[in-house]
């Protein structure tokens, strides 16, 4: 027995010094979490997953490390594992899993993911993205097949990324290490420190053997993203808090991102200052330049910023001085990451994001710059974008050939560069045309005037139909709601929404308008003339109700303006309950109709009433001989209906 409780207790110490130690490796990996050192917290972490230790702030991390370095299917994984053990996760936890799970191509299960997360997140700009565009998947896929892309040829097993062109030249920046034996490693992805290289194109438009850029330029730390004013003198770039041999950080000891600017000197770049909007507390990088170099834009996640980091733009004053930054708002920004922002010759802004309806990961997106006011946002769709990252898109607005970079399956490495040519334009063109009727006879109505309104109702355009009572709006923007009305003499003025499709095409909306006077006849259903609500009884009830009775006034005037009109009320029901039943209620709320206008100075031998049940259906929604049917409540009220019909005039 003793030898027993020994062999047990030693167990017991053996198992508790086996969780000392995973508690204490965990720790040591929150602490490499906590300083960004992801690679090194994510091989302790499932080191210690590995032996069976489950923890939910584990599980969390794990999986944050995977997401921030772009491994969005290792991401899902512990993301999985996590709502396993505990399903009641902050919002944005189920954000990013959606956005894993769109890697893997599970959009529908993606989907659901977001559903939650709408129920979650409250006014979250991306949830209201989502649910105001869950048809997202074809309308990136209208707008896909517009690239051919391929490899650039100047990738390495390392992150290539970034592009712009000074002269022939494509610069952008890498990780590959060409320096020699020591090597300085980024513990965020525990590669090479980025620098720029440049590729000079051959006259066969192919990139040459990739060369350093400009020792002034490249540091020990990270350089990237380069852009070029048009005259090629001046460059900003990204480089890490350092300059002049001096490393800045923040409050946690974080050295960030700054944007710094340099000039040509001789053929030789020089004079390299920081941006004065850049701080030690926050990252400020990727510039992008105006197509008159006036105007800056970048990311960051300076005070101020919706999400992970913002778009941003300042204005270069003619002095060489910089306006105060200005974030490009909520049509713009969400609280995921926008970011490597690119603006072409044709003043469209292209940037990368994750916070939008997208294929999963970062997509690119673009829209078009009007007196500062931003069109309608648009994924540019495949093969640019994938269930990857995809980023950095830089293009030649005349030739119509850039590059981007993307970490998507069979690359060389990390994040590659891809070439592409664009064989057709995103540009959607629509026009709106519709017809003007009669509603009562269908005919087409010409010289009507028509009205186009924003959806603020800000006229926008005017105009009249022509002979065949057709009117046209040409340019209207692709996939916003317009307003349309439509006057004429004799006829009520009637207006209408109308979304316009998101496709290149003809979007088609027609009005039909009501006669201030109108004929009536022998045969002729008040009802309809008259615009009389179906119902104005309550369900199951004959008496008519105090507030619907002012609709029989309208009756009750007409047939005081034509003392020698007769009218027959009929009355019927929709199919639910039985065929006996419902002809006895419409009989008696037939007769109430005839006893509220007889009260109301209607001579009774003008009068005939009857019910006539279920039996006179004007659709499809027939409960018999089972009692049921398929029909919406919709259906059914369309056959429980009173009608008017004149039998006599004079």
């Amino acid at each position: 027995m003793k030898i027993k409780n020994i062999l047990f207790s030693i167990c017991i110490l053996a198992m508790t010094a086996q969780m000392q130690a995973q508690k204490a490796a965990v720790a040591n990996a929150d602490k490499q979490y906590e300083r960004f050192s992801y690679i090194d917290a994510i091989a302790t972490y499932e080191r210690v997953a590995e032996k069976g230790y489950k923890d939910e702030k584990m599980f969390q991390k794990l999986g944050n490390a995977y997401y921030f370095n772009a491994d969005l299917l290792k991401a899902g994984k512990w993301y999985e594992a996590l709502f396993a053990m505990n399903s009641n996760q902050e919002p944005e936890y189920l954000y990013r899993y959606s956005e894993c799970l769109k890697s893997m191509g599970e959009y529908k299960k993606a989907d659901k993911i977001l559903e939650q997360f709408n129920a979650k997140s409250g006014n979250d700009i991306r949830a209201q993205l989502f649910e105001n565009n869950k048809n997202y998947l074809e309308d990136i896929e209208a707008n896909s097949g517009r690239f051919n892309i391929e490899d650039a040829g100047i990738n390495s097993q390392y992150s290539d990324y970034g592009t712009a062109f000074i002269g022939n030249k494509l610069v952008f920046a890498s990780a590959r290490d060409t320096i020699g034996v020591y090597k300085r490693v980024f513990t965020w992805t525990n590669q090479s420190f980025t620098n720029l290289y440049s590729s000079e194109v051959n006259e066969r438009g192919q990139l040459q053997e990739p060369q350093r850029f400009s020792s002034n330029i490249n540091s020990k730390f990270h350089e990237s993203t380069p852009i070029f004013t048009r005259d090629g003198q001046t460059m900003y770039f990204t480089r890490n808090n350092y300059l002049d041999g001096k490393k800045g950080k923040d409050s946690q000891k974080i050295t960030l991102l700054k944007i710094y600017k340099a000039t040509l000197d001789n053929d030789k770049w020089s004079n390299i200052t920081e941006l004065p909007f850049n701080s030690d507390n926050y990252s400020i990088a990727h510039p992008a330049l105006s197509i008159d170099d006036k105007v800056l834009y970048f990311a960051s996640n300076m005070p101020g910023t919706l999400g992970q980091s913002d778009l941003y733009k300042v204005t270069i004053n003619s002095d060489g001085t910089y306006s105060k930054p200005e974030n490009l708002g909520k049509e713009i920004n969400t609280e995921g990451r926008e970011t490597f922002p690119f603006i072409s010759d044709d003043n469209e802004l292209y940037f990368a994001s994750d916070g939008r309806p997208g294929l999963g990961g970062l997509d690119v997106y673009v829209t078009s710059i009007t007196r500062n006011k931003f069109s309608e946002v648009q994924n540019v769709g495949e093969p640019i974008n994938s269930s990857k990252d995809d980023f950095g898109f830089f293009m030649d607005s005349a030739s119509r050939v850039g590059f981007f970079t993307s970490n998507r399956d069979g690359g060389h490495g990390y994040d590659d560069i891809y070439k592409f040519s664009e064989t057709r334009k995103l540009k959607c063109n629509q026009f709106l045309s519709g017809y003007i009727t009669d509603k009562d006879t269908g005919k087409k109505l010409e010289n009507s005037k028509t009205s186009l309104f924003d959806d603020k109702f800000n006229l926008i355009k005017e105009g009249y139909t022509n002979a065949e009572g057709k009117f046209t709006f040409k340019e209207v923007e692709c996939g916003r709601n317009y307003y349309v009305r439509a006057e004429k003499k004799d006829y009520e003025t009637n207006e209408g929404k109308v979304s316009i499709l998101k496709k290149s095409g003809e979007t088609q909306f027609s009005l039909p308008l009501d006669k201030r006077i109108k004929t009536i006849n022998i045969g002729t259903d008040l009802a309809k003339t008259l615009s009389i609500p179906i119902i104005y009884f309550d369900l199951d009830k004959s008496f008519i109700r105090k507030d619907a009775a002012f609709e029989l006034e309208k009756v009750l005037a007409v047939m005081k303006q034509y003392p020698k009109m007769k009218v027959d009320i009929r009355s019927h029901t929709d199919c639910r309950q039985t065929a006996a039943y419902n002809e006895a209620l419409s009989d008696r709320r037939a007769k109430a109709t005839r006893t509220w206008l007889i009260k109301n100075g209607i001579e009774s031998n003008r009068l005939t009433a009857k019910g006539y049940g279920e039996s006179q259906l004007i659709n499809d929604c027939a409960c018999e001989p089972t009692d049921t049917s398929s029909c919406t409540e919709a259906e059914h009220q369309l056959n429980r209906r009173s009608e008017f019909i004149i039998i006599a005039v004079d």
